[in-house]
């Protein structure tokens, strides 16, 4: 085989092994943290502008996030109802992970954010649903905490999903993410 016909066969097994993935973010939000939650809606909006296509798979911890403070879920067990009095409801009651000093820091940091004009946790939400975000909510983790989903804020681009339909999005993004 001569030089010539090596780099066509190289150039033919190459073009084979091209990248599928799509120009996609997939993250999972686990963190029911402010400061988690603002990174992973900046970073989610941030992508979405860029064009990017984003998938936002909420469980656990983050799912009390997108509960709607206007809205009751009906026929609740008594742990659902514990969690629902226990977890903040939705995305203005979260906390900061870190200095939240019985609530004094997670107020400084509101007021410093407004003051700087950062947009707030609940501002983001929306901008996400405007940017075309998919925000997946975990149906497992709603099952365990007793939510409802008509609990859950609407947003454009809200979905009740398992864990399958995720990973069916992440295994084709460029990006995953875990916060």
């Amino acid at each position: 085989m001569d030089i010539q016909q090596a780099l066509d066969s190289l150039k033919n097994e190459m073009s084979e092994l091209r990248d599928e993935r799509k120009n996609k973010l997939s993250m999972v939000v686990f963190s029911g943290d402010l400061d988690k939650l603002l990174a992973a809606f900046i970073i989610g909006t941030g992508a979405a502008a860029m064009g990017m296509e984003v998938v936002m798979f909420f469980t656990f911890w983050a799912t009390p996030a997108l509960r709607d403070p206007k809205k009751k879920g009906k026929g609740k067990d008594l742990f659902g109802k514990m969690f629902g009095f226990m977890l903040p409801k939705g995305a203005s009651k979260v906390t900061l992970s870190k200095m939240h000093m019985g609530g004094m820091g997670t107020a400084m940091m509101k007021t410093l954010m407004k003051k700087k004009n950062v947009a707030s946790l609940p501002e983001m939400i929306a901008l996400a649903g405007e940017l075309g975000v998919r925000i997946y909510i975990c149906e497992m983790s709603m099952d365990l905490m007793g939510f409802k989903r008509e609990e859950m804020i609407d947003v454009p681009g809200r979905d009740f999903v398992g864990v399958a339909k995720f990973l069916l999005e992440a295994g084709d993004s460029k990006i995953q993410l875990f916060i």
